[in-house]
């Protein structure tokens, strides 16, 4: 579970609150898991972990997802 230590500070990252900026930290985290992944070699059960957390955060529906967007990050969505 050593591994985890270097995966979990990238979920509490913020997104950029600027959408012109969002593309460019969607290609940061996605070249820091990939440089991560090849040069670490984290274990199964720490991989696992970690991509659940990430499906859990996505699917949510919150708008906190690492990777893409969804239209309430982009303009202002009324939950009522």
């Amino acid at each position: 579970m050593y591994c985890l230590q270097w995966l979990l500070p990238v979920l509490l990252i913020p997104k950029p609150v600027n959408p012109a900026l969002l593309q460019t930290h969607v290609m940061f985290m996605i070249l820091y898991l990939i440089g991560f992944f090849l040069e670490r070699r984290p274990c199964i059960i720490c991989s696992l972990v970690f991509f659940i957390a990430v499906s859990l955060i996505c699917y949510s529906g919150l708008g906190n997802c690492l990777f893409w967007s969804t239209n309430c990050d982009l303009v202002k969505c009324d939950s009522d």
